[in-house]
């Protein structure tokens, strides 16, 4: 299976993310879903792709992109159960390979507990991405 690498842009900075090609093949065979891709704004686009990228097995990437043009035809804008990571967090991760690995070893309900926690400090935020880090490298959960 091939990742492409993600470069997160802070939410300022919204640049079109790069859609997968078995992705793009996907778009391409379904004209309707490809019309709604376009008219999504490229924050949701870079949920979709990040939620699809996030696959670690070739059977659920394959399933995600389904999933995906399902709920574009749908009308569905985001990601069903998805949790929107913080752009510092991600940044922070990339920077601690350990940290990264435990991150990629946590379950869907650790991870949205790691982004609650870090989004319920507010303008502690960046100071909690840290702590997050350290814990994750320890291998410990927050408290």
């Amino acid at each position: 299976m091939t990742k492409s690498r993600i470069n997160h842009q802070p939410a300022g900075e919204e640049s079109e993310p790069k859609v997968p090609v078995d992705f793009q093949k996907a778009l391409a065979a379904t004209p309707l879903v490809g019309v709604v891709w376009k008219s999504l704004t490229p924050l949701a686009r870079w949920d979709f792709i990040i939620w699809i990228n996030q696959a670690k097995q070739e059977e659920t990437r394959h399933h995600r992109i389904k999933r995906t043009c399902s709920m574009l035809t749908a009308g569905k804008r985001r990601p069903c159960c998805f949790t929107i990571v913080p752009t510092d967090l991600y940044k922070a991760l990339e920077a601690s390979p350990k940290a990264r690995a435990k991150w990629k070893d946590l379950g869907s309900v650790a991870r949205r507990d790691f982004v609650s926690w870090i989004d319920s400090a507010k303008d502690l935020s960046k100071i909690r991405v840290g702590q997050a880090c350290e814990l994750l490298a320890a291998g410990k959960q927050h408290s």
